[in-house]
């Protein structure tokens, strides 16, 4: 296989059973079973292209095996946002929709768009997360089997109810588990004692934020902001000036932090300050509490950079 073009952009399609790859502008193309020794082969065959950037799109985990192997070879990998590659599948007329289309407009995608190479996760990372993954899990199965005692079955309440005790006794084994794996962290445990000591940011916060935000401290105010996806995007258009809204962003970070931010908005003195000052100005409590979330991740983000503890008379 020889490719010719100076800069050569991948596009890969990822399926539970399968694999489609496609080189940008190129008739190269394989279709593969997906499973590890397959993505053994794969990847040496890649690197031998030396190509500019691989792009994959986020398929419910099922990108974490792939991106893993081809890492390992250190390979130049991002990982697409599916709904911007089909926008922009769209936006070239693009509307039929198979395995190898896909794979083919992923890789146009990276070679149009260039989104940024995501660094290798160590084996510890991908550890913390799969950790805080369950538990988010396990409180949302939690939620939904309580959602149900008002309508279940008598004879089935008490099954119910032993299954609701079961989960909240794995979920502390989770909480304890997650704890002791960030304190044996030296790293982690630093950043865990900077974080917490913020009023309104708890366990939670922390090891969701260790484990899906590791780049906090190392971006500045905006791209934290829009990595979470807590920056406002403009709806202008003419002399239309529409309401900001915010779009994107990793949804768990986001969640935790919304829920640390109404906590914020009581016990911390400078959010609280804040968001006060907002609704004093007119502004709805959504859009102000938004504005606190952005607040507050910003000043976790100088603190962790700054390797600081709270300290409000410093912000």
């Amino acid at each position: 296989m020889t490719i010719t073009n100076k800069k050569v952009y991948i596009g890969i399609d990822i399926s539970k059973d399968t694999l489609d790859v496609a080189v940008f502008d190129s008739e190269e193309y394989w279709h593969l079973n997906n499973n590890i020794k397959e993505l053994h082969n794969l990847a040496p065959q890649l690197k031998d292209l030396s190509p500019t950037l691989i792009v994959v799109e986020a398929s419910g985990g099922l990108e974490q095996p792939v991106v893993r192997e081809l890492c390992k070879e250190n390979l130049p990998v991002a990982i697409a946002n599916p709904t911007r590659v089909r926008n922009f599948a769209r936006s070239t007329g693009q509307l039929a929709k198979t395995d190898k289309l896909d794979a083919k407009i992923i890789a146009q995608y990276a070679q149009a768009v260039n989104p940024k190479v995501r660094p290798l996760r160590t084996a510890q990372q991908e550890h913390l997360d799969a950790l805080v993954t369950r538990r988010r899990q396990i409180v949302d199965t939690i939620t939904a089997e309580k959602n149900r005692l008002s309508t279940t079955h008598p004879a089935l309440l008490e099954r119910l109810k032993r299954h609701i005790d079961w989960l909240e006794e794995e979920l502390q084994a989770l909480d304890d588990e997650i704890n002791k794996f960030i304190q044996q962290n030296a790293e982690w445990k630093q950043k865990a004692s900077i974080l917490e000591s913020v009023p309104g940011v708890g366990p939670v916060t922390v090891s969701t934020l260790l484990a899906e935000l590791p780049e906090l401290g190392t971006r500045n105010r905006q791209q934290i902001a829009a990595l979470v996806g807590v920056a406002p995007v403009n709806k202008d258009s003419g002399k239309m000036r529409g309401k900001r809204r915010i779009f994107g962003g990793r949804a768990p970070v986001r969640r935790v932090l919304y829920m640390a931010t109404l906590v914020a908005t009581r016990v911390n003195p400078v959010i609280r300050s804040f968001y006060e000052r907002l609704l004093a100005a007119g502004k709805e409590k959504k859009v102000a509490l938004t504005a606190c979330m952005r607040k507050l991740l910003v000043i976790l983000n100088s603190m962790i950079r700054n390797n600081r503890p709270w300290n409000p008379y410093l912000l």
